[in-house]
């Protein structure tokens, strides 16, 4: 950011995460004529690792937005500017730096931020967990949001579907088309923007409550928290409106999907980054999978003997946290396999500590954010930090940092019904356990069969670093570990 000599201070976008070159800009949060503060959100970007909120590190009144919606900005550039608090917008003159889209990707309404609806943030910094990732075109008015259609997140290696739902409808804005040169230049809505402080409005945001619904009870009608939380609170309006805007969706969209014969999707950001990587592993590292199916019988029981414990009173108490405490302890007594490559060096680099990676699939792509220093974590510590894992991630709010540094991952495939699979190792890494679906099966127990909970452990490997041996030992002490969970405790 730089001061120009008209006391126009510039934005420019920012290295969010390690080393990367370039965001895409997902959403605008202010427009021109907005005041902004310090520390105010005013817009989400993705970049190949997540999608995180920037905030502006200055006070003023928004004067341009460079790019559109939808645009993929180097970093460096400039993204917005800003100029003396009480100043006016300029009028638009000629067309910003902005993608060819940029017809439909006209920032909204400034009270948009705290709209419940249209495409909220799924990835990484941000939003509420019951939203779309569709993102409908812009209307040249200002409207009171987009509808979103129900969505639908998955934490894959934690628990199964997490299902958003959309909010109630409203009635229809203007129907004309977004004028196209200068679509980032629209003007500020003509009706009063909710007073909110940022803190205020970041709540809103996050309880999915529109502040220009709200009635404000604070000095000079500045809406307050406790104005939110009695939003939360009182009854939903019957939906008077609803079938109004709801009735063109059954006849346009699906008749339109059925007439395409082919949806080209630009593969970008966590989606084109997961690519690359995946590609990189399968093609660097040699793989090898082996297989074992194990009676988890006894841990089932252990799981629901622990969710009546005390020591996990208000924690998440699943199969998957005694599966992590396995792969640990398998670990602990297999050190070797927690290692990676280092092919510049031709060295073999050994790690004395375990950053657990925890696959999640997200409608953006995989991403796998890691439990840090999970080796040296009780089994509630455990707990709790797959815990926040999986509302972080439901959230969108998983940082780069969370998603860098891993050295062993688990994948639980088995939320899907899915038996098992060949995973692919994440790049730097040299093992990772996949757990199929945990089923009521026969199963030979004490001479006689019986029906027991069975499931069916894959675990990829570098045999680079990773011989049959090893793999073999690392395996086959989580599946004893799994098979007799006492031996959390005799093994430890």
């Amino acid at each position: 950011m730089t001061d120009t000599a008209s006391a126009v201070r510039e934005f420019k976008m920012p290295d969010v995460g390690e080393g990367l070159t370039e965001a895409e800009i997902l959403k605008w949060y202010v427009a021109p004529g907005d005041t902004v503060t310090d520390g105010q959100v005013v817009c989400e970007v993705e970049t190949a690792k997540a999608a995180v909120e920037l905030p502006i590190p200055f006070d003023g009144t928004v004067t341009e937005l460079r790019f559109a919606e939808g645009a993929t900005v180097d970093v460096g550039q400039v993204i917005i500017t800003v100029g003396p608090a009480g100043g006016a917008a300029p009028a638009p003159e000629a067309a910003p730096e902005t993608a060819p889209a940029a017809p439909e990707t006209t920032p909204a309404a400034p009270e948009e931020p705290e709209a419940p609806k249209g495409r909220q943030p799924v990835l990484v910094g941000y939003g509420v967990s019951e939203s779309s990732t569709k993102r409908r075109a812009r209307k040249p008015v200002p409207s009171q949001g987009d509808e979103p259609p129900a969505g639908t997140y998955y934490a894959a290696a934690v628990q199964g579907e997490l299902n958003g739902h959309a909010p109630a409808p409203q009635a229809p804005a203007a129907q004309a088309q977004a004028p196209a040169p200068a679509a980032p230049q629209v003007a500020a809505s003509t009706g009063a923007r909710p007073l909110a402080k940022p803190p205020v409005r970041k709540l809103a945001k996050d309880l999915g409550v529109d502040l220009a619904t709200i009635t404000p009870t604070g000095p000079d009608g500045i809406i307050t928290r406790e104005d939110v939380h009695a939003a939360v609170a009182a009854p939903a309006p019957a939906p008077a409106v609803a079938p109004a805007p709801a009735a063109p969706a059954p006849a346009a969209a699906p008749v339109a999907a059925g007439d395409a014969r082919e949806t080209r999707i630009p593969v970008k950001g966590v989606r084109k980054a997961t690519a690359q990587a995946m590609v990189g592993s399968a093609f660097t590292a040699p793989h090898v999978t082996e297989f074992v199916t194990v009676d988890v019988t006894r841990t089932m029981k252990l799981v629901e003997e622990l969710k009546q414990d005390r020591a996990f009173e208000g924690l998440r108490v699943n199969p998957l946290l005694l599966i992590s405490k396995a792969l640990l302890l398998a670990i602990r007594r297999n050190p070797d396999v927690n290692a990676a490559w280092d092919e510049p060096n031709q060295e073999i680099v050994q790690k004395h500590y375990v950053n657990l990676g925890i696959a999640a699939a997200t409608p953006r792509g995989l991403i796998v954010p890691n439990i840090k220093d999970a080796h040296a974590k009780t089994l509630p510590e455990l707990a709790a930090s797959l815990g926040e894992l999986v509302t972080t991630a439901r959230e969108g709010k998983t940082s780069p940092g969370a998603m860098q540094g891993g050295t062993v991952t688990i994948t639980n495939i088995g939320v899907f019904g899915i038996d098992t699979g060949t995973p692919i190792l994440n790049p730097g890494e040299s093992a990772i356990l996949a757990v199929g679906a945990i089923k009521l099966q026969p199963w030979v127990h004490k001479g006689k069969v019986k029906p027991r909970q069975v499931t069916t452990l894959a675990l990829s490997f570098d045999h680079r670093l990773v011989d049959g041996e090893l793999g073999s030992k690392v395996l086959g002490d989580v599946a004893a570990i799994l098979e007799q969970p006492k031996r959390l405790m005799t093994w430890a």
